[in-house]
């Protein structure tokens, strides 16, 4: 019998191009930058976290000489969140959370499963939050400490005014959290000129990594204030950042793969012309998207002024033959992946305009949606939809 030689490897199967929030379509380079076994205690990683660290301040526009720091955090996204909000928020403190879609709803439970005291200011999920809003509920409320905002809200696409709430916040000098998720590196933001003093996100948005570690930004001062608040012993914000300090090192095993990737995926974010030349490419996607579903007669959910270029939500036609797990299974057959939605008040369905993704690819999912609606008999009545 022929034994396979136990280092051959099979090719693995073509990827499928993903039209997703994340996880996403990365690169072939940040995928070969995992191919590497490196312990997480060697001088090479250490080195590697450390310029990780710094490139993340760069890109925030901050860094350490001014008061700033980027903490690692092992996990995704939620993971940075829940280590952010479960850490500086004190005992006595109260969380003012904005939510106009899943994500501020997943920090508000968050903050109650860890007893934080909670108020909420909630807005359609289909339109952006109001600052004379915000400033109304911190000045009826002096028991607020911290406030909040989700940037790009994932569930829909829409985007929050970030730096008029962070004057708001700022006015009434209250502490400012933001979810960057989806927007850091794909959307310019000052984080010190937007008054920001937390801000968490995660490698496999438009940063284009992969799945696995997450970070925050932080004002040194107000994370050192935070003193014993923490209410976790893996999610610690200010021991993980203490540890990263004392020897570069991770206090539990970091996702050693993973971090490689992140630092091959914001070389290439320079390559590309940092966050300028990424939000570039990133509205031809979502200028070109807009212009094909359109001609089809899909319709957003979110009025063009409040949309950002990350990601669009799309309502369901409006033909009883439109099911969307036999769309979204037809377009997968054809290497196109969607991503279902996430909101209470519509039917709806998400298109990403981020990841290793270019203007040909969407015109191929374009190509792909048409031909999908067509075999599936749907019909779009809505031909002009109003914009």
């Amino acid at each position: 019998m022929k034994h396979q030689h136990p280092n051959r490897v099979t090719p693995p199967p073509a990827d499928k191009l993903l039209f997703t929030p994340g996880p996403l379509t990365t690169s072939n380079t940040v995928k070969q930058a995992m191919l590497r076994d490196l312990g997480s205690r060697d001088a090479e990683f250490i080195a590697i976290v450390q310029k990780i660290r710094q490139h993340l301040l760069e890109l925030a526009g901050v860094s350490q000489a001014g008061g700033y720091e980027a903490v690692l955090v092992q996990g995704s996204g939620t993971f940075g969140i829940e280590a952010l909000v479960s850490s500086v928020i004190p005992r006595d403190g109260k969380l003012l959370i904005i939510i106009n879609g899943a994500y501020g709803k997943r920090i508000r439970d968050i903050a109650q499963r860890h007893g934080i005291e909670t108020v909420t200011l909630e807005v359609a999920e289909n339109t952006p939050a109001v600052p004379q809003q915000v400033s109304e509920s911190l000045a009826a409320d002096s028991g607020i400490t911290h406030v909040a905002l989700v940037h790009c809200e994932t569930s829909s696409g829409v985007l929050n005014p970030v730096q008029e709430i962070g004057t708001v916040v700022k006015k009434f000098q209250r502490t400012f959290i933001v979810d960057a998720m989806s927007s850091f590196g794909g959307l310019p933001l000052d984080v010190a000129g937007t008054g920001i003093d937390y801000l968490a996100a995660s490698a496999n948005k438009c940063l284009e990594g992969v799945p696995g570690i997450s970070f925050v930004i932080a004002n040194r001062a107000q994370l050192l204030a935070s003193g014993n608040a923490a209410r976790s012993i893996s999610l610690d914000l200010l021991a993980q950042w203490q540890g990263l300090e004392n020897n570069g090192q991770f206090r539990f095993t970091p996702p050693t793969h993973v971090i490689l990737a992140l630092h091959q995926s914001l070389l290439e974010l320079d390559e590309e012309g940092g966050v300028a030349g990424r939000a570039k490419r990133y509205t031809t996607n979502h200028a070109a998207l807009l212009k094909g579903t359109r001609r089809m007669g899909l319709r957003e959910y979110v009025p063009a002024e409040s949309q950002s270029h990350i990601i669009t939500t799309f309502l369901f036609p409006d033909d009883p033959k439109f099911k969307f797990e036999e769309f979204y299974q037809r377009l997968s057959d054809r290497s196109m992946v969607i991503y279902p939605g996430k909101l209470n008040e519509v039917d709806c369905f998400r298109i990403g305009n981020i990841g290793h993704l270019f203007e040909k690819d969407i015109e191929s999912l374009l190509t792909a949606i048409e031909a999908t609606l067509t075999d599936m008999g749907v019909t779009i009545f809505n031909k002009s939809p109003n914009h």
